[in-house]
């Protein structure tokens, strides 16, 4: 009998092929949709290569812990190198903005957790401490988020009139002051309190109602005004 020719087996390795380069990170994010497919599959997506991006959540094992990493301590990652760092870098922070600018469009503030909802993701990776001002209109919608302080890992002093200075010009009709703590700790010190009634000592003046001072932690928050910190005498006649 002759021998059976080989040619039925031949497609076998162009047909993995094909599996594969329908499996990869950008084809599933393309099939399945970016909201449908796993941390790893998206920065694979993000890095072209699915490998690396295990490689870098063995590492870094959340976005948290992702978004709190500088270049330098990425370029340590095996296959990443300074390009690769900074497409990752950059993807991050257009996640930041598009998280922020829809708040922006949409966000009305009715209690301090819709403060801290529009920045807690962002503030909690922030490896400084910073002071951002959020401006509310006479609805108490928000006008924009300004930041006035990128200090140390140590205190930073706050002039009431750097902090008012946007809402004056943008006739903002109320504020939140909000700070972030990255040692991850949420909890007020006693210049925190200091300086918030100094605040709304200054908004009275301005005829400008400081609702609200938020401190940041690592994923956790704290409204000094809830807490009966600071505004127990304040006349709100909003």
């Amino acid at each position: 009998m002759d021998q059976l020719p080989l040619l039925p087996f031949a497609p076998a390795r162009p047909l993995r092929t094909l599996r594969a380069l329908r499996e990869t990170p950008a084809a599933r994010v393309t099939q399945a949709g970016a909201g449908s497919v796993s941390l790893l599959e998206l920065l694979g997506a993000v890095l072209g290569d699915a490998d690396l991006a295990l490689r870098l959540l063995t590492q870094y094992p959340t976005l948290p812990d992702l978004a709190r990493a500088r270049a330098a301590d990425l370029e340590t990652v095996f296959g990443l190198g300074p390009a690769r760092a900074a497409a990752l870098l950059a993807a991050l922070e257009l996640g930041r903005r598009a998280q922020v600018a829809t708040g922006l469009d949409r966000l009305q503030i009715r209690s301090p957790s819709d403060a801290a909802t529009l920045l807690l993701g962002e503030m909690s990776a922030l490896e400084q401490e910073e002071l951002r001002v959020v401006l509310l209109d006479t609805r108490n919608r928000v006008m924009s988020v300004e930041t006035i302080y990128v200090g140390s890992l140590n205190a930073i002093l706050v002039r009431p009139a750097e902090v008012f200075r946007e809402a004056v010009r943008r006739n903002a009709c109320a504020v939140i002051v909000v700070h972030n703590h990255p040692s991850g700790s949420a909890e007020e010190s006693v210049d925190d309190v200091a300086t918030t009634k100094s605040l709304i000592a200054a908004g009275q003046l301005l005829d400008i109602t400081l609702l609200d001072h938020l401190i940041i932690g690592q994923g956790k928050w704290v409204s000094l005004k809830e807490k009966g910190l600071a505004f127990a005498d304040q006349e709100d006649g909003r």
